[in-house]
């Protein structure tokens, strides 16, 4: 009796932290696109909840059906970046926010039920023989990069003028290095619950150095309040729908990477049908989210960060921080509570869980050498990657509005690199290993 007791809890903590880490990767996305969409709180509110319940179904639906995994499906990262980028040139391009949603609305669509035809007719396997592990390794790294930068942005409070919030700051850092700490020195399952604990003490110290301060969103929120396509209705928009389909097809990629991660923590192999599974409901859920104002959804390689950090791999406990996170999306005022979650000390708490990534990123590359010519292979489209990630948005406006999505996303740039070295050169003749030496 004591052994199930004991059981159920352990099980109702993993599914509390999947639970924080679910929401917290899902909340800030339908604040900052519904302000760049300039809706009203209540439009912002009830895409909230839309993104809650979508994201919640489908993760508990890849658990059962899909790939089987414990790793979260939700609103991409890589579609987040060229919906922000969008929608923030709008003005420059003489192109309306509607026109721009209508387009996005009409290119997720079709990146949906790409996904899901592609998925379905075996594309997987086509797509493995691309990304070979230099070209895996290639894109985790960059991943790792992107993430990590944009986190620790939110950490201290950085705004769009340059400047940051140095009390804010000060208190991330601290709750970054108890998480750290607690995932370092943390005795038996004390450390699996790093998260959780970073994001519970991290919440109440907000409160008492800032109190008064409410960081997330607020308001009345009503499932009632559900609208079609409130970007903007789909429309024609040949650059625009043409760069979102590109955008899917990496994105389609991002799961050949993050699954055949996920198979070493698991030590198991992937088939075919789990790679088609995944790929249908994905693409399902991408035409859903373009119905109802959520961004489209992908694998999210982040979870590998969260498992290897957490050791948490049982699918019950994944499911039983969906299931809490669908409730969320169909309960207004505990979504409007939960909302107030301090956006650095979430950024604070995932900065630490990502770093499990580049890890990752590094052991796909066990066993590989390189010389002073192979060592292109990485370098080239990881440097170059990073180079375009830190050039002021700003300095793409010059360029035609279709093209500013995939020149200005490093991650997108890095990728497309690595494919082109991978299948282009023939590293092998390069490669002499006996004077080969691991990379400095």
């Amino acid at each position: 009796m004591q052994n199930n007791i004991k059981g159920a809890s352990s099980l109702a903590l993993a599914g509390i932290q999947w639970f924080f880490f679910l929401f917290t990767n899902t909340v800030v996305v339908p604040l900052s696109i519904g302000h760049n969409f300039q809706l009203s709180p209540e439009a912002i509110a009830a895409s909230m909840q839309h993104a809650f319940l979508l994201t919640g179904s489908v993760c508990i639906l890849q658990a059962f059906f899909g790939h089987r995994y414990a790793v979260m499906d939700g609103p991409s990262g890589l579609w987040w970046g060229l919906t922000l980028s969008l929608t923030a040139s709008a003005s420059s391009a003489g192109m309306s926010l509607e026109r721009i949603g209508g387009g996005l609305a009409a290119g997720f669509l079709l990146a949906g039920l790409t996904m899901m035809v592609l998925g379905g007719l075996g594309a997987a396997h086509v797509l493995q023989k691309l990304f070979t592990p230099m070209v895996k390794s290639a894109m985790l790294f960059l991943m790792t990069i992107q993430l990590t930068m944009n986190f620790f942005k939110g950490m201290i409070g950085y705004t769009e003028f340059g400047t940051f919030n140095l009390p804010v700051a000060a208190l991330s850092v601290a709750i970054a290095f108890l998480v750290a700490l607690i995932q370092l020195k943390g005795k038996g399952k004390l450390g699996n619950y790093s998260i959780l604990i970073g994001i519970v003490t991290g919440w109440i110290a907000y409160s008492f150095v800032f109190p008064g301060q409410h960081a997330g969103a607020s308001g009345q929120q009503d499932l009632n309040l559900f609208s079609w396509f409130p970007w903007g209705t789909p429309k024609w928009e040949p650059g625009i729908v043409i760069t979102a389909f590109f955008v899917g097809l990496v994105n389609m990629t991002n799961s050949i990477t993050t699954l055949s991660s996920v198979e070493k923590i698991y030590r198991v192999q992937t088939t075919s049908q789990q790679y088609k599974r995944s790929y249908m409901l994905t693409g399902l859920f991408t035409m859903l989210s373009a119905c109802v104002g959520v961004l489209p959804f992908g694998l999210f390689a982040s979870s590998i960060g969260f498992l290897e950090s957490t050791r948490i791999l049982k699918r019950a406990a994944f499911v039983v921080g969906a299931g809490m996170l669908c409730m969320l999306g169909l309960t207004p005022s505990v979504t409007a509570f939960f909302a107030q979650i301090p956006p650095s000390v979430g950024s604070a708490v995932l900065f630490v869980a990502y770093l499990q990534m580049f890890g990752t990123a590094l052991r796909t590359l066990e066993g590989t050498t390189f010389n002073s010519k192979t060592i292109y292979r990485v370098a080239l489209p990881v440097l170059t990657g990073v180079a375009v990630m830190n050039i002021p948005a700003e300095a793409f406006h010059a360029l035609p509005m279709y093209l500013v999505p995939i020149i200005s996303n490093g991650l997108v740039i890095g990728v497309m690199v690595s494919l082109l070295l991978e299948t282009t050169i023939d590293w092998s003749k390069m490669d002499n290993t006996t004077t080969a030496t691991k990379a400095a």
